[in-house]
């Protein structure tokens, strides 16, 4: 960049501070979260409206490789699809969970809208249908296959009525807490010049991930839907999640595929995550990233440590691998 001036009015820095100091700028005031056996509940809830979104996204949206297509983004107000053809070829439609209104909001490009409301004990059935209804009011008929995906519930999603319950208080400490590990996804992912997806968001494991890929092909582990579409290529995935049933603290999380032996020996510093053998990734808990002088930096170290030492495992090219500790390309 030639002139600060010219950097600033483009936003990579805010005139006077260098991008050391935008990052610690957005270090503090990290939110604590709760496990998921205190807020499951809810999380369930906010989980399977999530799923309503990206099963409208699967079935609109032109097909990806790695099934990008399929996922949502995060955005000021919360998780949204992007732009999707509208089934009556009026145009384009967007649909978004405000999670500051507590709305689910269907928008044509026309400039239509419609808002559901998410309210404490207003079942996932119920908000299912009045989603459907506006699409079909604003961009003609869609069918979508109800039933839930990675998850431990089967009932559908349109007879949902067992996840009721949304604490709102709960919701925007999830997305305060989500919105600042999608800022460290992305700066992860900024100087890498290979193939890489944006940090999507993903509404069948409920967490937010980054794909940096080598340039080769890679055999799925498994023959299911997803996993052949969507491990077909070798990779290095650095996310977050809020917890779950399996693993019920928030965390950073790292692997690759395919796994190479010895890729759980990262020489990791004190406090930097751990490799858990029975998951098969690496973990870095929310509560020890909020607990340092700068989360963003200890979260943003984490991910690019784990992607060098995966690299030098799966044998990637040096050059390629060494861009993601870059900075990014300037504007010229």
């Amino acid at each position: 960049m030639s002139s600060q001036p010219a950097a600033a009015k483009l936003g990579h820095t805010m005139p006077g501070r260098s991008r050391d100091d935008a990052g610690a700028a957005v270090a503090s005031r990290w939110p604590a979260l709760p496990s998921y056996d205190e807020w499951g509940e809810t999380c369930d809830t906010l989980h399977a409206h999530t799923q309503v979104l990206g099963k409208l996204a699967t079935v609109l949206a032109p097909p990806e490789p790695q099934l990008q297509h399929a996922a949502l983004r995060t955005t000021a107000r919360g998780w949204e699809t992007l732009p999707l053809p509208a089934p009556d070829g009026s145009g384009a439609l967007v649909v978004a969970l405000d999670l500051h209104a507590h709305d689910v909001i269907v928008e044509h490009s026309d400039g239509r809208a419609r808002r559901i409301a998410l309210t404490p004990d207003r079942p996932v059935g119920q908000v299912t249908r009045d989603v459907l209804q506006a699409v079909h009011d604003l961009a003609g008929d869609v069918a979508i296959d109800p039933t839930p995906q990675e998850v431990p519930w089967t009932v559908p999603l349109d007879d949902d009525e067992q996840h009721a319950r949304y604490d709102r208080g709960e919701v925007e400490t999830w997305f305060a807490a989500a919105t600042r590990a999608a800022m460290v996804l992305t700066a992860f992912r900024a100087p890498f010049r290979g193939r890489s997806t944006p940090v999507n968001a993903w509404w069948g494991s409920f967490d937010l991930a980054v794909n940096l890929f080598s340039g080769r092909a890679a055999e799925p582990p498994r023959t299911d839907f997803i996993t052949r579409n969507s491990m077909d290529a070798q990779e290095v995935t650095v996310g977050w999640w809020p917890g779950d049933g399996r693993y019920a603290r928030a965390a950073f999380f790292a692997y690759a595929h395919p796994a190479q032996e010895g890729l759980g020996d990262a020489p990791l510093e004190p406090g930097g995550g751990r490799w858990d053998g029975e998951l098969g990734l690496y973990l870095l808990d929310w509560a020890d990233v909020c607990s340092t002088a700068d989360p963003y930096a200890t979260a943003l170290a984490f991910a690019r440590s784990i992607f060098r030492h995966a690299c030098r495992i799966c044998e990637w090219d040096p050059a390629l691998a060494a861009t993601a500790d870059g900075v990014p390309p300037p504007v010229r």
